[in-house]
């Protein structure tokens, strides 16, 4: 039986493809147990009683997990950055590995983010030996895993994985509005919501043209109370707030512009969602953009100025499409959870 240790897993992209995982698992009838994260404790429901744990993330509750139900396992996936505490003996581990800021952070973080992260560096380069494999979304992810924590590259493999939206050519037949732009990301200091916003707004002073799209979540307070004063004021801006995959795909295919400034990813799963639903993308001009695409357009995401740019571009002139690079390989991802000899 396989181990989905997703303690750490509760929103955001990684939630989104933990549900594609635990999905696409059921549906190939792969025995697994799930070890989840107490805060989403009522999902899952066709996942019978005796295959899923819910437990409050901590280092502690999972050390006792692992301790008291290892030895029922043929293999572990460790879905949340983390390899297990305790080396599992003749039991192989694959742990994925999806978070930037362990590689790199921002250099206008807060002293605060930056103390976290550089104990969860610290512990994760102690504990790298208890995993055998990591499986990353991209080259770029995998290049800094390898640099970071002197890992050989032989264990590093880019596997990227993500539900696709669109399901025919159909889809994307849909009606778009011109002068549209569309952002989905959760909330932290690096997914650059601020910059974005004043950019828009400047843009919208001068030409008064152009429509943006949030999803920022009423709990973050901060950010979702200067949208609010922006649309009180006149600003054509929308905060969509949480919103289910079906009703971001309606967005998705209405919106003429992805803009994507976020300052570090390891994947950015709203840039491919927004391809395969015929968007073309304003990317940061960054290293993860590249790694998924060839973007319309690009900005410095450090610069007010530069995405203020960027969108007056798309506007006042014909910008190229989007080239997709990185697609969907959940089937390969099943494939080392499954087969014994493919790593051997």
């Amino acid at each position: 039986m396989i181990l989905i240790d997703a303690l750490y897993i509760n929103n955001g992209g990684g939630k989104v493809l933990l549900d594609y995982l635990v999905e696409t698992l059921k549906k190939k009838e792969i025995d697994a147990y799930y070890l989840f994260d107490l805060r989403i404790k009522g999902e899952y429901p066709e996942i019978s009683v005796d295959k899923k744990n819910f437990l409050k993330a901590s280092l502690f509750n999972r050390y006792n997990f692992y301790r008291e139900f290892d030895k029922k396992f043929t293999k572990v996936f460790c879905f949340g950055n983390l390899p297990p505490f305790q080396k599992q003996k003749k039991i192989e581990v694959f742990t994925y590995f999806h978070q930037p800021l362990f590689i790199s952070t921002p250099s206008d973080s807060s002293l605060i983010l930056k103390f976290k992260i550089k104990l969860k560096t610290l512990f994760l380069q102690f504990f790298k030996k208890n995993t055998n494999f990591w499986l990353v979304q991209s080259k770029l992810i995998k290049d800094g895993l390898i640099k970071k924590y002197d890992e050989t590259a032989k264990k590093v493999q880019v596997l990227p994985f993500y539900p696709p939206l669109i399901s025919s050519s159909k889809d994307l037949e849909s009606k778009r509005k011109k002068n549209t732009f569309i952002y989905v990301s959760n909330v932290s200091s690096h997914k650059n919501h601020k910059r974005l916003i004043e950019a828009f707004c400047s843009f919208y002073d001068k030409h008064k043209k152009g429509e943006l799209t949030l999803t920022v979540h009423s709990k973050h307070t901060e950010i979702y109370n200067l949208i609010n004063d922006k649309i009180n004021n006149g600003y054509p801006i929308s905060n969509l707030g949480f919103i289910n995959r079906e009703e971001l795909r309606s967005h998705y295919l209405r919106s003429e512009y992805l803009i994507f400034p976020s300052l570090t990813e390891s994947f950015g799963l709203g840039l491919i969602e927004a391809i395969e639903c015929g968007c073309k993308v304003i990317g940061a001009d960054l290293p993860y953009t590249y790694e998924v695409c060839k973007p319309s357009s690009i900005f410095n995401p450090f610069s007010v100025e530069s995405i203020e740019s960027a969108i007056n571009e798309s506007i006042s002139k014909e910008v190229p499409e989007t080239e997709q690079k990185i697609y969907n390989q959940i089937d390969k991802l099943i494939e080392y959870l499954t087969d014994n000899e493919d790593q051997k």
